[in-house]
């Protein structure tokens, strides 16, 4: 219910719209004043759906920026601040070995398939299913602006207030492994 309340301000704002016009209607029918107030209490909680809504950042919406700022670095060819979002040292290194190998001129999140946020175990953990386009060229020349597409899949973890990637894999977006996918497991 949290969850709805922090990300879903339109579904909190119609159900106190029914509740509120609910408790009015009955207050013109029995004429009982608690009814009345209750209603207008409903609508005037509507406001605070959305500043709720804007002020309470989930987990979700935490990893989902993780993703925005890293997709950021990666696009500024910062490959330090790319990999700062890593939290596992294979991961890590595997990252630093391969970003230098390229020039990005764009690098965007095509689309968040899934994010998957797991509270039951300590740390919590997250998974992310997405699809990335980069342009890209070879740091020694060979390719030259090519917009690549591939679907990328990362494990986050939970450490403090701060979501880290502790693994990462990249595949084409229709299919299997090719011979550029890359795995830290």
């Amino acid at each position: 219910m949290s969850t709805q309340l922090a990300e879903q301000p339109w579904i909190v704002s119609i159900m106190l719209v029914a509740l509120g016009v609910a408790a009015i209607s009955a207050w013109l029918q029995t004429g009982k004043k608690p009814l009345a107030v209750i209603g207008g209490l409903c609508f005037l909680l509507i406001p605070g759906a959305f500043a709720l809504a804007s002020s309470w950042v989930t987990d979700r919406e935490a990893v989902e920026a993780v993703i925005y700022e890293a997709a950021a670095a990666v696009e500024a060819n910062d490959h330090q601040a790319a990999v700062a979002f890593i939290g596992d040292e294979k991961s890590k290194q595997m990252a630093l070995a391969e970003l230098p190998r390229f020039k990005f001129s764009m690098a965007r999140v095509n689309r968040l398939d899934s994010i998957i946020v797991r509270d039951e175990g300590l740390p919590k953990t997250a998974d992310v299913d997405m699809s990335v386009k980069v342009d890209v060229s070879g740091s020694r020349g060979g390719l030259q602006n090519v917009r690549v597409l591939r679907r990328l899949q990362l494990e986050f973890e939970k450490r403090g207030d701060e979501w880290v990637i502790i693994n990462y894999r990249h595949l084409p977006v229709i299919g299997g492994p090719d011979q550029y996918t890359t795995s830290t497991r």
